[in-house]
Parts: structure tokens; sequence; C-alpha cells
């Protein structure tokens, strides 16, 4: 399969959401200095809200940014069972009744689903609970999750 493409789909992904982000900032930003919200008296404060708002935007830009440059820098490596399972390994994962999930360990900051030569594939960091599991461990490994108190066990079927 190729991981290439996982990639590529996050960047797309990435850039869309920053360019939604970079128009909501302008939004605010014309918004808070715009002439009609300038504060009349002590207790108007639209402008000040505004400002605020734009100020959150900015920074939300900003880490999409710096989300995206990580992901266009991403190196991605094959599956070496040596290491075991690092970042940019693509896991197909069964659960005891045979379920079967793909997962794509990345970056942090995409935590989305993608299709990928008609395969739905889950992206996930290392920091997240299942991601952190799996680092580490080898086809034919098993790994044990609890969610909402409930114990989920995987094996690990195949590893790229």
């Amino acid at each position: 399969m190729d991981k290439q493409a996982i990639v590529q789909q996050v960047i797309d992904r990435l850039g869309l959401e920053l360019q939604a982000a970079e128009q909501a900032a302008r939004v605010a930003h014309e918004t808070a200095t715009h002439e009609e919200n300038i504060a009349e008296n002590k207790y108007d404060t639209l402008g000040l809200e505004a400002a605020y708002l734009a100020a959150g935007q900015a920074r939300r830009v900003e880490e999409i940014g710096q989300r995206l440059r990580v992901w266009r820098q991403l190196q991605v490596r094959p599956y070496d069972d040596a290491k075991g399972i690092r970042l940019t390994s693509l896991v197909l994962l069964a659960d005891e009744n045979d379920q079967q999930q793909w997962l794509f360990l990345g970056p942090e900051g995409a935590a989305i689903k993608v299709q990928v030569e008609q395969r739905a594939i889950l992206v996930l960091s290392p920091d997240a609970p299942l991601g952190q599991r799996l680092l580490g461990r080898r086809i034919g490994d098993e790994i044990e999750l609890t969610v909402s108190g409930r114990s989920q066990h995987h094996e690990i079927i195949e590893a790229y």
C-alpha cells in the first residue's frame, strides 16, 4: 500500500483547514479593527471581544501551519521488524471479533480517516492511547486497550 498517498491526503486536508482558518482570522481581524466596533463606553465590549477572537484565530492559523510543515517534511520509512512499529508505520489490527482496522502512525495533529486503495485508514499520533501501545510492537504481538472501562484486545496482523 502506498503510504505516501496517506501522507498526501493528510497534507491536502491540513491545507484546506489552514485556508479556512486564515479566512476566519481575516474576518475576525477586520471585525476587531472596524470603526463601528470602537467602544463608546466602558460597557461596550464588542471590539474587545472581537480582538480576543482575532488573537485566537491567529494562534489557530499558526498551529495548523506548524502541523502542515511537519507533515510536509515527514519521511516515510518502511516497516523494520528489528525496530518494530514506529512513526509512518501502516498497521492492520484485528480485534477479538476478527474486525480489522488499518492505522497509520503519523505526527501529532491529524487524527483523521483517509481512504487509500479502497481501504479506510485511521491516522493517529504516537501520543494517542492506541498509538502509544503500538510503538515498538511487531507483527503477531497483542495489545490491550481500555476504552470507557472496557478492555479491548487487538492483534497486529500486518505492518508496512
